[in-house]
């Protein structure tokens, strides 16, 4: 245990470091190439430091936040957004390598939170304590009963502990932050469900990052398969940091099916949003016709 605290502050110091070093080379050279090459130290030391820890929890928690997260918000500060020099070097620091983000300035100010999204938090907590403690029979769990536990696992897991972290840094910077997660079980669509809902953090980096350049140039389509692509190759990077085995294709093949289920939603949606605009211009000439 002392050798892991150790681990952390050490790791913790050394991330600081270098996101203070980042600001810095993003406030003294504009954005593009220069930038980029000035930011590629970094990004060439983020993916070492979770190996430095042997719980699992902690090697690929550090792994999302700084070789996911922190490695895309670099690259998008090597020409636009989120981290602006401008940010102070604590609020910087901290936005870079916690899964954080900033609420527009134009956004409503709230310094309490409200109470019933204590009590979800509350409940849902209680509920991962009760996952928890029937672990240990999971094994005798039929299977559909066993991918849903799991779910349920992960998603807790993942908004309870990134929840944590954004109480954290909201108490200690003093910032209004968008939230990680809104509740994902109400999605109504594959694209509700990874655009809006899960883990908000991986579609706000990806988006500018992936999207809107493969959409620019190849069209909206492409941009959704070429998201889905790097989001299934780093989920692989993920698995290696929890397996440290070699991934065998079968996860980026899953965000490549997404992928293509979302192309196929908009495309539905779309058919359906023209059958409705004939229908209305339908009725509209009947009507104009009955009342003339």
């Amino acid at each position: 245990m002392a050798s892991e605290l150790a681990s952390l502050a050490l790791v913790s110091a050394a991330v600081a470091a270098a996101m203070a070093y980042a600001r810095l080379a993003t406030s003294r050279v504009g954005p593009g190439l220069v930038r980029l090459a000035a930011l590629l130290p970094v990004l060439l030391v983020l993916p070492v430091p979770p190996f430095t820890f042997s719980p699992i929890l902690l090697r690929t928690v550090s792994a999302l936040f700084l070789v996911w997260l922190c490695g895309f918000k670099l690259l998008l500060a090597a020409g636009h957004g989120p981290l602006h020099p401008a940010l102070p070097v604590v609020l910087f620091v901290a936005c870079a390598a916690l899964p954080i983000k900033l609420r527009d300035r134009g956004a409503e100010k709230s310094r309490s939170l409200p109470p019933e999204f204590l009590l979800s938090y509350a409940a849902k907590a209680a509920l991962f304590a009760a996952l928890i403690s029937l672990r240990r029979i999971r094994a005798r769990m039929p299977a559909y009963a066993v991918v849903a536990f799991d779910g349920a696992h992960v998603y807790l897991t993942l908004e309870l502990f990134m929840a944590s972290a954004a109480a954290f840094a909201r108490a200690l910077l003093g910032a209004e932050l968008e939230p990680q997660f809104d509740r994902p079980y109400l999605a109504s669509s594959l694209r509700d469900f990874w655009g809006h809902r899960w883990n908000l953090m991986v579609p706000g980096a990806l988006r500018p990052s992936v999207y809107r350049p493969v959409r620019a140039r190849l069209g909206a389509p492409a941009g959704v398969l070429a998201t889905f692509l790097v989001s299934g190759l780093m989920h692989v990077l993920m698995f290696y940091y929890i397996t440290l085995e070699a991934g065998t294709g079968e996860v980026t093949a899953f965000f490549l099916l997404h992928g293509a289920c979302v192309v196929a939603d908009r495309w539905c949606a779309r058919q359906r949003g023209h059958v409705l605009k004939g229908y209305v211009r339908t009725c509209h000439k009947s009507n104009s016709i009955n009342f003339d």
